[in-house]
């Protein structure tokens, strides 16, 4: 694993803050299935992101393919942009803290 690689697989261990057990629960919930970018059949990029991140979670380090450190270079552009982006007040049943959830990452947690 290059250390390029490394960097990426820690980085995004680092902003994905839910558990698998969390994050699969979250994705079950109509407040998950209710925001996002729809494409054509329906089911939001984050919400589809969410369930590639579970298994990405659920994988060893040593697991990982190209693709797979490609969704995670992903997933912490999402992440790191989505925070910059935090509305005034309460966030806790906004749109934004739900979307960011569906990428993993509670920014209530932590």
């Amino acid at each position: 694993m290059t250390k390029d690689a490394k960097s990426v697989i820690d980085e995004f261990h680092g902003s994905v803050n839910m558990t698998v057990k969390e994050l699969q629960s979250w994705l079950q919930t109509n407040e998950s299935q209710s925001v996002g970018q729809k494409d054509a059949d329906s089911e939001s990029i984050g919400h589809k992101s969410g369930k590639q991140i579970v298994k990405l979670l659920e994988n060893k380090k040593d697991e990982y393919n190209d693709d797979d450190i490609s969704h995670m270079q992903k997933v912490i552009s999402y992440i790191h942009r989505h925070l910059a982006q935090k509305p005034n007040g309460d966030v806790e049943n906004r749109h934004w803290r739900y979307s960011l959830m569906n990428w993993g990452h509670d920014p209530l947690q932590r």
